[in-house]
């Protein structure tokens, strides 16, 4: 799980065409990003198809700002955000100080 702070890289930005017509800022594949906030997501960009993914974690982005997510209630506010399964963690490599992405197999990569 991410923390709020922590730097990420995006190794996925293929979108479905809503997110494109609902987002008006996307995560670019290998690009660095900084965790705002990380929230339980409802797995869904619509009000009719929420909730059929729950369980996803979700996550906003210090460099990507986005508009209010349409599927909240009336009077509630909340920004789109990101499926987190689309972020991996960075982490420094000590001896040569080269940020670096973990990979799930826990080897160390160039970012």
């Amino acid at each position: 799980m991410f923390t709020k702070g922590q730097k990420v890289v995006c190794i996925n930005d293929e979108f479905p065409a809503l997110a494109l017509e609902m987002y008006s800022q996307l995560p670019k594949k290998d690009s660095v990003y900084t965790v705002r906030s990380v929230y339980i997501g409802r797995g869904n960009l619509t009000k009719a198809e929420s909730g059929q993914k729950d369980g996803e974690i979700g996550i906003l982005l210090e460099e990507l700002v986005n508009p209010r997510d349409p599927a909240l209630k009336t009077g509630l506010s909340g920004e789109l955000g990101f499926n987190s399964e689309r972020f991996a963690p960075l982490e420094y490599d000590t001896d040569s100080e080269v940020l670096t992405e973990k990979k799930e197999d826990g080897d160390l990569v160039p970012a």
